[in-house]
């Protein structure tokens, strides 16, 4: 309060020295209806705050809350760790006008997750987003279309699986194609410049790879993302992206539209963007229009390729329903997939010991045998590594909830329609659940216990996301090809910074080598 006071009387200040053009009792009658309207939402926001009982920040600027906070800290997931250091692990801070309620336990979290809800709080946020509203807080609706969506990912793998696998001569003009960083891509890897770049998926990308000299700069965080977009458009949306230029395209509203989910919507900044904010939205009804053809084909027809829009199509929902849980899946499962192939290739570059073992586990479970889904269920270490990935990579740092009634955790009272925050990447950093929570350590999810505290927070088990579930596959099926036939290596000297939105992913492109087992 004293703080927000003294910055008013700076502001007054620094208006003296242009007293000379306004009249003083202009400026006078602005200056105290300003100082009234700030006083009056501060006096709100502290007796809100005080009627729950939550500790935490007042709002820095009337309009937008803590927004200049969050961006200041770089992300909201870095705004919430220092919250959470100050405060504890219930906290709170102002969203624009609106009271969001953070929390950054274990413990805390247990209390909040109602067992009986079924919408996912990673979905729900993105959801929310996307504006997209249909079927929310309609429990059994919500339930019938998790349901849904659980088919739609085991159809779509068990249809496809051989896909993952497939090598095929597909290319796409490397002009064509928005890559990451292409400057500094010209310069790493000079021979690539006006080529073409594979569209990969799993045995595909190998033989790319075991091509490569040993010295050869692999830009893992492109490759990884082609091979998640060939790998979702196909499985979700059929056959239709076989086509190149259709992948290309879908990689480029899916990249506009991603970008101001992670961040324009976060910080605020898309909406005084007139430009950004008209891509954004012409991005998403080109999604939007490809979906919806895609539904009508699939509709009241029998296709041998069974894809996730297919379980949709086939249940009692109606299009827009259709329109929205595909989306979102589509969205989601693209970035969730290719990052954490990203960073569980990379927590393998850096962890020899790791590496070894699961080379072990892969020729034990598959020897010289074809790669099975039944066989796949077998690699338990690989489980561990991509777990022990998805913690220590913070993959999603936040998720969210709506208070859907007034809730209790331990002494705070939660008022109904507040926004709750689950602070997952403080959580998954929390050194008195995860001991030597920086330390890559795939072994430390051999105790039951841990796992099933992992589970609890929706990162496996019948709580985690289909988006998830979806990429622990189709990585489990990348690793056990290229870990087979190849050693992943470090670039020496490189430095990975982190890039927190969403999803987590590395700040610039993360580069390795490879060289051949045999």
């Amino acid at each position: 309060m004293v703080e927000e006071r003294n910055k008013s009387q700076q502001k007054r200040l620094r208006r003296s020295s242009h007293i000379n053009r306004r009249k003083p009792d202009v400026l006078s009658r602005r200056e105290a209806e300003e100082d009234n309207q700030l006083s009056q939402m501060l006096q709100i926001c502290q007796a809100f705050r005080q009627a729950a009982g939550i500790p935490g920040i007042t709002p820095t600027e009337e309009k937008d809350g803590n927004l200049p906070d969050i961006v200041n800290s770089g992300s909201l997931h870095e705004f919430l760790v220092n919250l959470h250091e100050r405060y504890g692990p219930v906290v709170s801070f102002w969203f624009g006008r609106r009271l969001v309620v953070s929390l950054g336990t274990v413990d805390v979290l247990k209390q909040h997750i109602n067992p009986n809800k079924t919408s996912d709080p990673f979905e729900t946020m993105l959801k929310s987003l996307l504006r997209y509203q249909s079927g929310g807080g309609n429990v059994s609706e919500n339930h019938m279309r998790k349901k849904l969506c659980e088919n739609g990912v085991t159809n779509s793998l068990k249809s496809n699986f051989a896909l993952l696998l497939k090598s095929r001569s597909c290319t796409v003009a490397w002009a064509q194609v928005q890559w990451h960083n292409y400057s500094l891509l010209e310069h790493r890897i000079p021979e690539l410049k006006g080529s073409s770049c594979l569209s990969l998926l799993s045995e595909e990308l190998l033989d790319k790879w075991l091509s490569y000299p040993e010295t050869q700069h692999v830009p893992l965080s492109q490759h990884m993302l082609g091979f998640a977009m060939k790998s979702v458009t196909q499985m979700v949306m059929g056959s239709t992206f076989e086509n190149d230029q259709e992948v290309i395209r879908f990689q480029k509203n899916h990249g506009t539209v991603w970008s101001e989910i992670g961040k324009g919507f976060l910080d605020g900044s898309l909406d005084k963007n007139t430009t950004r904010k008209k891509q954004y939205e012409d991005a998403l009804v080109q999604l939007e229009s490809v979906l919806r053809n895609i539904i009508k084909e699939r509709k009241g027809r029998n296709f041998s390729q069974h894809i996730f829009i297919d379980s949709l199509v086939q249940g009692n929902l109606n299009d827009q329903q259709i329109l929205e849980d595909s989306m979102i899946f589509s969205l989601a499962s693209c970035i969730i997939t290719a990052k954490l192939c990203t960073w569980a290739i990379c927590f393998l570059t850096t962890s020899e010991e790791v590496q070894k073992k699961l080379y072990e586990e892969i020729n034990q479970v598959f020897g010289n045998g074809p790669i099975t889904p039944e066989k796949i269920e077998q690699l338990r270490y690989c489980q561990h590594v991509l777990c022990e990935t998805v913690r220590t990579a913070k993959l999603t740092p936040v998720s969210a909830q709506l208070q859907d009634i007034e809730g209790k955790i331990d002494q705070f009272i939660i008022p109904r329609e507040t926004l709750v925050l689950y602070a997952l990447g403080v959580v998954l950093q929390d050194p008195n659940t995860w001991p030597s929570p920086h330390k890559f350590d795939p072994d430390r999810f051999d105790d039951e216990l841990v796992m099933k505290t992992f589970s609890s927070l929706g990162f496996s088990g019948t709580r985690e996301c289909p988006e998830l579930r979806f990429a622990y596959m189709v990585t489990t099926v990348l690793l056990s090809v290229l870990v087979k036939r190849l050693h992943l290596l470090s670039v020496e000297g490189q430095v990975i910074e982190t890039k927190y939105e969403l999803v987590t992913s590395s700040r610039e492109e993360a580069w390795i080598t490879v060289s051949k087992r045999y």
